[in-house]
């Protein structure tokens, strides 16, 4: 079973957005797939209980309450929805959990100070520094040609892991999650934009590059 989580410290970043949309790719390319949402607020699974059954089976189970044990044992994709103000022993503990981890980042001076010392702090746990988890970011809810989008670029840019990009700020992710879809699921004279920005973070995700 391969874990992805996504993972960010600061709330409010998209987390639960990108782990549906992950979940939703993964499903769609025939990978038995499971969320595990940590957030007791069970944005993830509220998704989930919306998802029509004629599109690709997606399991969820409530990590914070239980977990990671409940999920189903024939899971080839595990998505992880990590809780946010993790730290510390908590952080470790998670991060073990995962071999591939995503960071969004939202485009905002706040978010960008909260993402340098995060990522210190993330670079410095055992299982990162041994390379036995891959790290990326990716710019969150971006609107271009604006001068903090710019400036959250040339950041992210000049990290030493890779940026995958930018998912721009969209009614098309409120309307798949209120459908329990992705926007990979909707109409494509609708959500092309989207389509196109969402191709590198899955050529990332399906290459070796993003596994240890």
């Amino acid at each position: 079973m391969r874990h992805i989580m996504v993972l960010n410290a600061k709330g409010g970043c998209g987390k639960s957005t990108i782990a549906t949309n992950l979940a939703v790719h993964f499903a769609r390319v025939g990978q038995i797939t499971c969320i595990a949402d940590y957030d007791p607020q069970r944005s993830s699974l509220d998704w989930l209980a919306s998802r029509p059954a004629d599109l690709p089976a997606i399991s969820g189970v409530a990590a914070f309450d239980e977990g990671i044990r409940g999920v189903p044992r024939n899971t080839e994709i595990l998505v992880i929805d990590a809780p946010a103000r993790v730290h510390g022993t908590e952080l470790n503990e998670l991060v073990r959990r995962a071999e591939t981890i995503l960071v969004p980042v939202l485009p905002s001076a706040i978010d960008i100070k909260a993402c340098g010392h995060f990522m210190a702090e993330l670079l410095e746990l055992g299982k990162v520094s041994r390379k036995q988890a891959r790290l990326a970011v990716i710019a969150n809810r971006v609107r271009e040609n604006t001068l903090i989008f710019e400036e959250l670029d040339v950041y992210l840019a000049q990290l030493k892991i890779p940026y995958l990009g930018s998912l721009r700020e969209a009614q098309n992710y409120v309307r798949a999650y209120a459908r329990g879809m992705g926007v990979m699921e909707l109409p494509e004279y609708l959500a092309w934009p989207d389509w196109k920005q969402w191709e590198p973070i899955c050529a990332w995700l399906d290459s070796k590059r993003s596994q240890p």
